[in-house]
């Protein structure tokens, strides 16, 4: 008997090191159910609750699927409902998601965020956040510092990147662009002072993570120079056509 290593997959690594502060590369989307229900039928159960608010929570999971960082992995959340309101009683954390969602649409599928078309407008109309389960897209991602030492840095989502963008071309085409830091100003401790020396750079480890849920569009991939998605089903988001 003989082990063969030659079609193994490249190392990982370190789990204990982050993805380099403004990085660019291709991620895929997950969506991790909270147990919480959302507004739309197919959000039953999607959501996360907040622990110390009302603010219901998107929990995604985001991996690299290209490049020298394949397969590492992050985590954020992204408000849906509650949480602080602004002047016009609206959610200001749905308000952000909002956006970044509208931006993983634009850039998933390649479409000029200046675009207004009808077509275009369709595309970017959904019936449940379900529907952006494995969504890939082109990301700048960001290291955040701790908030006290005792706790390590972590990789975030920065932006969404483009079409239009410098980057985003570049991204697409498989190649390695340089990364553009983000430079997050260091958070004061519990004591109030700045942490120094923070330990190893660690990304978050995750939750097990929930059964899927069934329904919906699911993503695929998009392609290489120009993201092309599968067809919709009869209940899958109008942005999965070409």
């Amino acid at each position: 008997m003989s082990y063969d290593f030659n079609d193994a997959q490249p190392q990982m690594m370190p789990q204990g090191e982050v993805i380099p502060d403004g990085t660019f590369a291709k991620i895929r989307m997950t969506i991790r159910p909270g147990g919480t229900n959302g507004s739309a039928p197919m959000d039953a159960g999607l959501l996360k609750a907040s622990a110390d608010s009302d603010a219901k929570m998107l929990d995604c999971e985001f991996t690299v699927v290209e490049g020298r960082f394949v397969r590492r992995k992050f985590w954020q959340n992204f408000t849906v409902s509650g949480g602080k309101l602004d002047d016009k009683g609206q959610s200001k954390g749905w308000n952000i998601s909002k956006a970044s969602f509208r931006a993983m649409v634009d850039s998933a599928l390649g479409l000029n965020p200046k675009d207004m078309s009808e077509a275009a407008k369709a595309k970017r109309v959904i019936q449940g956040l379900k529907q952006l389960e494995g969504i890939v897209f082109v990301a700048r991602i960001m290291v955040e510092p701790p908030s006290d030492p005792k706790f390590r840095a972590r990789n975030k989502l920065a932006n969404v990147v483009l079409p239009g963008e410098p980057q985003f071309d570049a991204v697409m085409r498989g190649e390695e662009v340089e990364p553009d830091p983000v430079d997050a100003k260091p958070q004061k401790s519990a004591s109030g002072t700045v942490a120094q020396n923070a330990p190893a750079w660690a990304a978050d480890t995750a939750p097990a993570q929930g059964p899927q849920q069934q329904g919906g569009a699911p993503w695929t991939q998009q392609g290489t120079a120009q993201p092309t998605p599968p067809a919709a089903s009869a209940t899958g988001p109008a942005w999965l056509n070409t």
